[in-house]
């Protein structure tokens, strides 16, 4: 689910909003030692290498040079553990957000994003409930005092809800490559709040996103005259950007809860969702339109399970991707993902390949992974 390493693998869901915005913060703490200006200290490939050159020329001891050997076939199986998981996370993520869009596409469930979203957050808390058990034991967990935490618990709320009504008001290509502004918006944020800047490189690169996402918010949303091509309605355009904002919020928060309140981003997590989830209770009947749910149809009812299964799935990979990866193969998921959903959107919206929004796509995609 930045601050830190800026590069943003955009959210897609509830849950992959979550997980990614903690796999942001993660990789910060992977990229090597921070400075008192923000920065962080990246070891050059030469010191990288001096223990490989040692070791060549027979200068480590006997015994560190046969425990280096005792340690591959260790290495080799927890690389293979993590492109499995890589793997997992990359088809949850893609498996998840079509099916949250054909969810939405039911009218009688578009209006009942509040209720779904409680339903996320539930399940995203007994998904670490259960890594936490001493059986597991993937990280331990720590209580926080409520008031401590309900401003982020809040914008974890609204991280998840504006998206997902983007999603449900907009076609999955417009969605997916508006989350490319999570970039340069956290890199905005955190030159405002906190004095921290980007490579001059960067910024430059982010000029060609930006300009992207504007070209396909245009002619995503301009009126077609096939019936069968999805486009994008107004309402699509203003909860997307919100929704960046908000998730931009998020990020950012999330980077000083880690130093506030000395926890992880798992511990973090497992505070977060279930208070959230509370908080939803209290509006969930003022805000949310439910259908009469014995006339829900049984295949919406299984969709909204496989949700809720891609969810726990996409949360469990991306810890032990986080545990396993360095921030590279962190970012290399991301633009696959990324562009694995853009395109499978733009095959379901019956859109044609000469349409002008694909430049947008290519312009805004080239632009982030520069």
């Amino acid at each position: 689910m930045a601050e830190q390493s800026i590069d943003r693998t955009p959210s897609i869901s509830s849950s992959v909003t979550e997980a990614e915005t903690l796999d942001d913060n993660e990789k910060s703490s992977s990229l090597g030692s921070s400075t008192d200006e923000g920065f962080t200290k990246l070891k050059s490939p030469e010191e990288m290498e001096l223990r490989d050159d040692a070791e060549t020329a027979g200068l480590l001891p006997a015994d560190d040079q046969a425990q280096e050997k005792f340690q591959t076939p260790v290495q080799d199986n927890s690389t293979r553990t993590a492109i499995i998981w890589m793997v997992v996370n990359t088809l949850a993520t893609i498996g998840i957000v079509f099916t949250n869009k054909a969810i939405f596409s039911d009218p009688s469930l578009k209006l009942a994003q509040l209720t779904f979203a409680a339903f996320h957050f539930f399940v995203t808390w007994l998904t670490l409930f259960t890594l936490s058990r001493p059986r597991f034991a993937m990280f331990v967990p720590r209580r926080v005092a409520i008031k401590e935490i309900i401003p982020l618990a809040i914008a974890m709320a609204l991280n998840v809800i504006l998206p997902n009504l983007s999603l449900a008001f907009s076609s999955v290509t417009f969605y997916q490559v508006a989350r490319i502004l999570l970039t340069p918006v956290v890199a905005l944020m955190n030159y405002v709040l906190y004095k921290q800047t980007l490579p001059r490189n960067a910024i430059y690169a982010l000029v060609p996103a930006c300009l992207g996402v504007g070209m396909v918010s245009y002619y995503d949303s301009l009126p077609t005259k096939d019936a069968s091509v999805k486009t994008t309605s107004s309402l699509g355009v203003i909860f997307a950007f919100t929704g960046i904002f908000a998730s931009s919020l998020y990020t950012v928060w999330i980077s000083s809860y880690h130093k506030k309140l000395q926890m992880n981003s798992m511990q973090l997590l497992f505070n977060q969702a279930p208070l959230a989830a509370f908080m939803l209770l209290y509006v969930i009947p003022f805000v949310d339109t439910f259908p009469v749910w014995t006339q829900v149809p049984a295949n919406r009812w299984l969709m909204i399970l496989m949700s809720g299964f891609f969810a726990c799935i996409i949360n469990m990979s991306q810890f032990f991707i986080i545990a396993q990866t360095g921030p590279v193969s962190s970012t290399v998921v991301g633009h696959v993902k990324t562009c694995s959903i853009v395109a499978l959107g733009w095959l379901t919206s019956g859109r044609a390949v000469g349409d002008k929004s694909v430049l947008g796509v290519f312009v805004a995609i080239g632009g982030i992974i520069s």
